[in-house]
């Protein structure tokens, strides 16, 4: 296809950009019919975007999960009732 620009890599995209891209790849489907090569295109980039958010997704909750217990533990060793700058 001449003239038609490559999409951007989705693992360029940010966790926002990625999702609207995917809501307008949803809201393509159900506003229109498509040809089957359209269809297959814009399949394969719902899937490898889905993928990446997921990917992304999973990775955040890990780290959510690591820093949870530190976080915490660094909550845990002050006093509530202790005044910062009481000095004691």
């Amino acid at each position: 296809m001449a003239g038609t620009m490559e999409p951007v890599p989705v693992a360029e995209l940010s966790y926002t950009d990625a999702s609207l891209e995917l809501d307008t790849i949803v809201e393509f489907f159900e506003q229109r019919e498509v040809d089957v090569d359209v269809l297959v295109s814009r399949l394969e980039r719902a899937t490898l975007l889905i993928d990446e958010l997921d990917k992304r997704l999973r990775h955040t909750r890990s780290q959510v999960e690591e820093l949870v217990p530190r976080l915490e533990t660094l909550a845990g060793d002050v006093d509530p009732d202790e005044d910062p700058d009481d000095g004691e």
